[in-house]
């Protein structure tokens, strides 16, 4: 009697982990959405050069073109937070995204700096919205059971985009001469993924209340939750223990550790072909071990890795390999567990919201990253070895460090809303068993 029950409830379970044909066609749109976004964020940092030639501008103004897309990105996620939970997550999304590629082809059309900073912060200002935007959806239309695979997808598309995307990204600069090619490349892409969520993807208003509140009053209900608050804490001290180093990765390997330029390309390759694979695994582990235990397990391995990196001697390209691989594993590997608590420690009322205020606090922790970095490291001699970049690693390694402390602190959402209790929303069908 005891084992028939205990093996239907294991049965039920599998059930419950599995995803529907239409979660896995929303899943794989939201994926393509996210892999079109992470592309253009990463391209323009190996684009440095060719930038500076062809636009005739000084690092200083390069570094204003990094840092305009986060800069954007958190002030749109601040202000759009607000109002965001009224609307159908759909429509929130393909507007975003929409507006996304249009402000892309501005980058490959634009004629000088000036231009260029613009678009870059357009894309910046729509791109973090369809980001937060699909983060939201998960967590409207995947179970809890479901989330840490749901977002091991989708946080995927990074590693895809160092494997696929940068490559072709850089190889239609160079076979064209222009640095805009690969924007505009891009954004040719993502007029395919925009016309295939207009039509596939599923309006979604399931978060929507009949009460409706004003604007600020939902901002306000964000930032007062104290559980809130721990999770932002959290994720901007994970992101800023990732993107304080990662600019400064591939100078360093080349300038201190004896890698050349043809390297990189090999070097980033296979360190994004064991991302893909750990994040699915992650995810899956995510879901049946708990987010927590994922995370302080990555977390505490990031932070070790941190350290090793930023003191590596001169190596050979395996050990190149071997260390930037472990590093991004890691490193990337911990934002899924992440994402995961603060889909548990968020309100599904005012997820919408939660989600474009973490955008927000996730690109602010990648304007400010490097720019903290810059300001430690220098160089022995003009176009010499990179100096105090074993300091940026301490400091990166504390940060790493606190959002381990902060993750304890954090708590699953316990408060019996309707919605809450619902594994899928009315517009998702779910699995039949």
């Amino acid at each position: 009697m005891d084992d028939t029950t205990t093996g239907g409830s294991r049965t039920k379970v599998r059930t419950e982990n599995r995803f529907s044909t239409q979660q896995w066609g929303i899943l794989l749109v939201l994926a393509a959405i996210q892999f079109t976004h992470i592309l253009d964020f990463v391209i323009v940092m190996p684009l440095g050069d060719q930038l500076r030639r062809q636009l005739h501008i000084n690092p200083q103004q390069f570094g204003m073109i990094v840092s305009a897309y986060g800069i954007a990105a958190m002030v749109t996620g601040i202000l759009s937070s607000a109002i965001v939970d009224s609307f159908d997550r759909k429509r929130v999304l393909v507007v975003s995204f929409g507006c996304f590629v249009a402000a892309t082809f501005y980058c490959g059309l634009a004629p000088g700096y000036e231009h260029l900073l613009a678009a870059r912060s357009l894309t910046g200002m729509f791109g973090g919205l369809a980001a937060s935007s699909v983060m939201a959806i998960i967590g409207d239309v995947f179970a809890d059971r479901q989330r840490g695979k749901a977002i091991g997808v989708v946080t995927s598309s990074f590693a895809v985009a160092s494997i696929v995307g940068l490559p072709i990204g850089l190889g239609l600069a160079i076979f064209f001469r222009q640095w805009n090619a690969p924007f505009l490349g891009i954004g040719a892409l993502a007029v395919i993924v925009w016309v295939v969520a207009w039509v596939f993807l599923p309006s979604l208003t399931s978060h929507r209340t009949e009460v409706r509140h004003a604007p600020l009053s939902q901002f306000v209900k964000v930032v007062r939750e104290p559980n809130h608050a721990w999770a932002f804490a959290m994720m901007l001290t994970t992101v800023l223990g990732t993107f304080t180093i990662v600019p400064f990765i591939a100078p360093y390997l080349q300038a201190n550790c004896g890698r050349t330029a043809e390297d990189l390309p090999i070097i980033y390759s296979v360190a994004g072909m064991f991302t893909l694979v750990s994040l699915n695994i992650i995810g899956w582990a995510t879901d049946r071990f708990g987010a927590k235990p994922l995370f302080l397990f990555c977390a505490i391995g990031a932070v070790f890795m941190t350290l090793m990196i930023t003191h590596l001697p001169r190596v050979s390209l395996v050990g190149a390999v071997a260390a930037t691989s472990c590093f991004m594993v890691l490193a990337s590997g911990r934002s899924v567990p992440a994402q995961a608590m603060m889909l548990q420690a968020s309100n599904p009322k005012l997820r919408g919201a939660f989600m474009n205020l973490n955008s927000a606090v996730t690109h602010f922790g990648t304007a400010i990253g490097p720019a903290i970095t810059g300001s430690i490291v220098g160089e022995a001699t003009e176009g010499g070895p990179l100096t105090h970049f074993g300091l940026a690693g301490g400091i990166a390694a504390m940060f790493g460090c606190a959002a381990v402390a902060f993750s304890f602190r954090l708590k699953r959402f316990s408060e019996p809303v309707e919605i809450a209790s619902q594994p899928f929303p009315a517009e998702i069908k779910p699995l039949p068993e």
